[in-house]
């Protein structure tokens, strides 16, 4: 069994509330489970969310839906994680973030197969990026997880959850994914407001004529309309 974990919070420092901002009339973070759910290789996906009262309604919008919802520490996301692990019994997991709306759930498998097919504790296409900002996906062996869990970690290794395993390569096997056309300048994920009105342009393209947009239908249209490009140094 794969499984899916999506974090995500409202509290966001540059821009709050933004998994909930509506994008084609449905919150975000709605639109990137709806993405998530497409990929062939996952079996279960679980919003890892905080407990604080601020990510009440993230949580209910979510579980409205019909999605499975975990709810932990605010500042301590390990231990978030941690605590789906104890709930599903999954070797191998997927990490995923709630502001990354472009996701493509083609992406995704691939790392996912890379994965199950190497022999690695973490898979990852961020270790030497080639894909655009945004289509981040890591995979690692859940008893990684916990033996990181397990040992006296920084600060902020409890907050950026995988550090704690890709730092460490003498003790784990890392496996980097890349793809031929390096567009690692690209930015698709949305933490700012020219983040989100982005998502949303992108969206009024292409999601109408095909829901299930991906990675090469986002840089076509970004080839025909040079204008709309974002690139990191942009919001930087």
């Amino acid at each position: 069994m794969v499984l899916a974990i999506l974090q995500a919070r409202t509290s966001s420092h540059r821009l709050p509330g933004k998994v909930l901002s509506p994008i084609l009339g449905t919150p975000l973070i709605l639109r990137a489970l709806e993405r998530i759910s497409r990929s062939a290789l996952i079996d279960r996906i679980v919003l890892a969310t905080s407990d604080d009262p601020s990510d009440d309604a993230l949580a209910r919008v979510v579980s409205d839906a019909g999605y499975v919802v975990q709810r932990g520490p605010l500042d301590d996301v390990l231990t978030r994680f941690i605590q789906v692990l104890d709930r599903f019994d999954d070797e191998t997991v997927v990490r995923l973030t709630g502001d990354n709306v472009l996701c493509d759930p083609r992406v995704i498998d691939e790392v996912i197969s890379a994965h199950l097919d190497g022999g690695a504790d973490y898979t990852a296409n961020t270790l030497q990026r080639t894909y655009p900002r945004g289509l981040d996906v890591e995979v690692f062996r859940a008893d990684a997880l916990r033996a990181v869990d397990g040992s006296a970690v920084a600060a902020d290794e409890r907050e950026h959850v995988t550090l704690g395993i890709y730092r460490r390569p003498e003790l784990f096997r890392l496996r980097s994914v890349t793809q031929p056309i390096d567009r690692s300048e690209l930015r698709w994920t949305v933490d700012h407001p020219a983040d989100l009105e982005f998502a949303r342009t992108v969206y009024s393209h292409l999601h109408d004529t095909d829901a299930a947009f991906g990675q090469e239908q986002v840089v076509g249209l970004l080839e025909t309309h040079p204008d709309l490009v974002l690139r990191e140094q942009d919001v930087s």
